[in-house]
């Protein structure tokens, strides 16, 4: 063992204890990874093996608690070309076995350090696959970290835990988005402009926008519809975010102005939900939601299975079985999830309009879904036309 190995281990070994407490009162104890305090959040478990930076800086994890199911996390360290926003959003975070020291050429600190710098509790050396099987039968729910030298008693814990907010019911859109407009020029020519209404959204995704040719106008998760037609666009775009879609009415006024207007359109994720609640439909809460990068989809209206990157919680609730009528016109549900029949896209019939429920600009992930990107630059150019 070389020095800074022996350094590291050290400090890892020194950790000070720390105890994970979930509101139904089941408890693990291991040290501390990150800041040392309290966090509280919802514990959900995603299963990527890789692009843990991306996951933590990815708005979409605000006010929750994230369970790696990869045993050895923190390999590659922290580098500064790969987060997706400017700050780290997880509540809190778990991991089985961090990584002693990183090792990887873009590395300029470890994953330790970025998490005790933002001040994001985690907890280290515990049995994230009991954890994880432990969330899938139980369902999500609250939970709590606690580290330091001087813990609470377990029951003053688990009052605690049951005393934070829950995630159903949570608008949370406004906490993460900008607060003022910023636009991300094209690559290259510039062929059209898009109004992204940002819910949470995350760097990658108007990058893969611009990457087309597409001028990106991002705008507050407050912006109004005369805010969006104010930028002149070709296409609007809803964004992914944090939250219960059954809370955010004023996206949902938004969209219905867009579709009134026959605008091309395009969501993911919570835009997604966004388009199914404008549409009519209702949306519900997911036991434990789809989280990760392995997530197989299938596209209905080309018959073809994609891998997926997925961070969502709440799912729209359409029929898999008919097309259905709404005021905007006929929408069918284009694309599902093979592991559980969840409703993972729409598509408009009438009108230039489709979402997706999971994430396709692959940050990270797989690049199965980048052509609805190019399925979206397809409606512009039929609409300009």
């Amino acid at each position: 063992m070389t020095t800074s190995n022996q350094g590291a281990a050290s400090q890892r070994h020194k950790a000070a204890p720390a105890v994970l407490v979930l509101e139904d009162g089941r408890t693990f104890r291991g040290r501390a990874y990150g800041a040392v305090g309290v966090t509280f959040g919802e514990a959900v478990f995603s299963t990527g093996m890789t692009g843990y930076q991306e996951t933590l800086t990815d708005p979409s994890y605000h006010r929750q608690v994230v369970v790696m199911t990869a045993p050895h996390v923190g390999n590659t360290g922290v580098n500064d070309e790969d987060p997706e926003s400017k700050r780290i959003w997880v509540s809190g975070y778990v991991v089985r076995d961090p990584a002693r020291v990183p090792s990887n050429w873009r590395a300029k600190r470890s994953l330790d350090e970025e998490l005790r710098h933002q001040g994001v509790v985690g907890i280290s050396g515990i049995d994230t696959r009991a954890l994880t099987r432990h969330l899938r039968e139980r369902g999500a729910m609250r939970v709590g970290i606690f580290s330091g030298n001087a813990l609470p008693d377990e029951g003053t814990m688990l009052a605690e835990v049951r005393q934070a907010p829950e995630m159903a019911g949570a608008d949370l859109s406004a906490e993460v988005a900008t607060k003022e407009t910023y636009v991300v020029p094209a690559i290259g020519e510039k062929k059209y402009t898009v109004a992204a209404v940002d819910l949470g959204i995350k760097g990658m995704t108007p990058h893969r926008m611009a990457e087309r040719g597409i001028e990106v106008h991002v705008l507050p998760a407050t912006a109004t519809a005369e805010d969006v037609f104010a930028v002149n666009p070709d296409g609007v775009f809803f964004s992914n975010g944090p939250g219960d879609p059954s809370t955010a009415d004023h996206p949902v006024s938004v969209m219905r102005a867009v579709l009134e207007r026959g605008t091309p359109l395009f969501g993911i994720c919570f835009g997604n939900q966004i388009l199914g609640r404008a549409l009519g439909f209702g949306t519900y809460k997911l036991k434990y939601g789809h989280r990760g990068i392995n997530q197989p989809v299938q596209d209905r209206t080309t018959g073809k299975v994609e891998v997926t990157a997925h961070n969502h919680g709440f799912a729209v609730d359409a029929p898999l079985d008919k097309v259905s009528d709404t005021p905007y016109g006929r929408v069918e549900v284009s694309h599902v999830c093979l592991n559980d029949n969840v409703v993972e896209g729409l598509q408009l019939l009438d009108q230039p309009a489709f979402s997706v429920q999971y994430h396709p600009e692959a940050a990270a992930g797989p690049h199965d879904a980048a052509y609805l990107f190019d399925r979206f630059v397809s409606l512009m150019e039929g609409q300009r036309a």
